[in-house]
């Protein structure tokens, strides 16, 4: 039976790979308790402990601001840690999986980024996240690295559980309307992961297998203003109380909201590779919304 170490067990898409790939092999997941990724000692004392098949690594320094004063653990997890298991990927002839971010574009471009648009990260995150994924790359590993954006799910603190908390609380919010993407749930990342994991362990021709860099979102774009709206309107139609009207949601531009960090103002990515290399159908980003928010909201019961 294969072996699968998965990182990050307590993140939101560590959570949800633990469920889609347990039909896959034996998982082991481990969380900040279990190895300190910012030594690689301790990597490497892992990866030799468990032996894995198959390593997926979901976790990442994610705090964006706080990178913009605490460079060196961000470049630790972000670059440091993906490049040692890299390089343990080589010595086992293990599959790394990997995740990366839309932060490794600028941001400025008017039509989806593709795989082989320029990366031209602008905060440190951005740039740590990007030097993680030419480690990888130049490791000579067996790897697939998924970028995705805007990632939230029934699990862990994110956008769409905050305006949900919050759109119970207030009678009025303000979200940047200037910004866009597509709202990516963490199950579906594990889904596509699991689908990936399972064409690769069941290839008889390793050398033939499509490694390389892929996007990964839900279908379609909106703005974080229209994210909200979409969410509050669509937790009202599946019966949750909320003291806010979506029509007080005011859009605010970037710089009417600053913050430590530079964010992209597109983080559109466009995810026609993805989904002919492995033959999916990824869905509308309202109807994976509508999914997550179904998870979320208590039903009545008669």
């Amino acid at each position: 039976m294969p072996r699968i170490l998965i990182t990050g067990k307590n993140g939101q898409v560590g959570f949800e790979l633990q469920r889609s790939l347990a039909v896959l092999g034996e998982v082991i997941a481990i969380g900040r308790e279990d190895c300190d990724l910012a030594d690689p000692a301790a990597i490497d004392a892992l990866v030799e402990r468990i032996a894995p098949d198959v390593i997926v690594n979901p976790a990442a320094y994610t705090a964006v601001d706080r990178a913009e004063t605490d460079a060196a653990t961000a470049r630790a997890i972000n670059e440091t840690a993906p490049a040692t298991f890299a390089a343990a990927a080589v010595r086992r002839g293990a599959l790394l999986v990997h995740y990366s971010t839309d932060y490794v574009f600028d941001g400025t471009q008017t039509t989806p980024y593709r795989e082989t648009d320029t990366a031209a990260p602008r905060s440190v995150y951005g740039q740590t996240k990007r030097d993680g994924e030419l480690a990888i790359e130049r490791s000579g590993c067996r790897y697939v690295t998924l970028r995705t954006s805007w990632v939230y799910g029934a699990w862990g603190n994110n956008f769409a559980k905050t305006i949900l908390r919050l759109a119970k609380e207030r009678d009025a919010l303000k979200v940047v309307a200037d910004q866009f993407g597509a709202p990516t749930p963490a199950a579906l990342i594990a889904d596509v992961t699991a689908h990936i994991v399972a064409r690769y362990l069941g290839s008889t021709d390793a050398a033939g297998f499509p490694f390389g860099t892929y996007h990964l979102t839900t279908a379609g774009e909106t703005s974080w203003h229209g994210y909200a709206t979409t969410l509050i309107n669509t937790a009202r139609a599946l019966g949750a109380p909320m003291r806010l009207d979506p029509a007080a949601i005011t859009p605010v531009s970037t710089p009417e909201y600053p913050l430590p960090a530079p964010r992209p103002a597109s983080s559109r990515l466009s995810t026609e590779k993805l989904q002919r290399t492995f033959g999916l159908i990824l869905p509308p980003w309202e109807q994976a919304l509508a999914h997550v928010l179904r998870q979320l909201i208590p039903t009545e019961k008669p």
